[in-house]
């Protein structure tokens, strides 16, 4: 998931009197700041009146989409996305919408959000997002070995390594510890914590990982 505090598109708000673009605008903006911080309840107080008001203004559609989906509102936070995606086109919010499915356990349609994202050619971070939840739903299926090729296909060797990488090995080396292939898994969360030791529970996988290869 991707979010810079939100900047009104001058289109999204033809005709608007400047006044009420403003007000629209500061609003938007301290819901952004909200967001950030992780500050989600006071960003749903502002954004619930927003977006019922202002349904065609896709930035509002998109904060207010997010904002449920990190209150774990997966239902919510779909109807909202699937309206972002309606009113822009844009594909960046796929991967969220598809963990919204993969949480209310709609897996096919994880399925089809990932097969429009593959074909969408979007940039390196949405795919790799995209890539990862899809894998997931596989191994939900009880696919893991699909959910490992998956991941496999992904960019596993960057010359310079960004927090979608690092997601793309710790979800690939769970796999391998799911099927049992404890030396992959191993390599895969220790290549991790070379990069960023703090990086969600890697440090503790690697210590369970070596408690049961002694």
């Amino acid at each position: 998931m991707r979010l810079e505090v939100p900047q009104l598109d001058p289109i999204g708000v033809r005709g608007m009197p400047s006044a009420e673009q403003q007000r629209l605008s500061q609003r938007l903006r301290e819901a952004g700041e909200d967001f950030l911080a992780e500050r989600f309840g006071d960003a749903l107080t502002t954004l619930r009146p927003l977006a019922s008001r202002y349904a065609a203004v896709a930035e509002v559609q998109e904060l207010y989409g997010l904002t449920l989906y990190r209150l774990g509102r997966w239902t919510a936070a779909s109807h909202r996305l699937e309206h972002y995606e309606a009113l822009t086109g844009a594909v960046d919010q796929l991967p969220v919408l598809a963990d919204c499915y993969r949480a209310l356990g709609r897996l096919s349609e994880v399925h089809d959000v990932w097969d429009r994202l593959r074909h969408a050619d979007p940039d390196a971070q949405t795919i790799t997002e995209g890539r990862i939840v899809a894998a997931g739903a596989l191994a939900d299926e009880g696919r893991p070995r699909d959910a490992i090729r998956l991941l496999e296909a992904g960019p596993l060797r960057p010359k310079r390594p960004k927090e979608h990488h690092l997601r793309l090995w710790y979800a690939l080396a769970d796999m391998y510890d799911r099927v049992g292939d404890l030396q992959r898994a191993r390599r895969g969360f220790a290549r991790i914590a070379d990069v960023e030791p703090g990086f969600v529970d890697v440090e503790d996988r690697l210590a369970a990982l070596g408690t049961q290869d002694a």
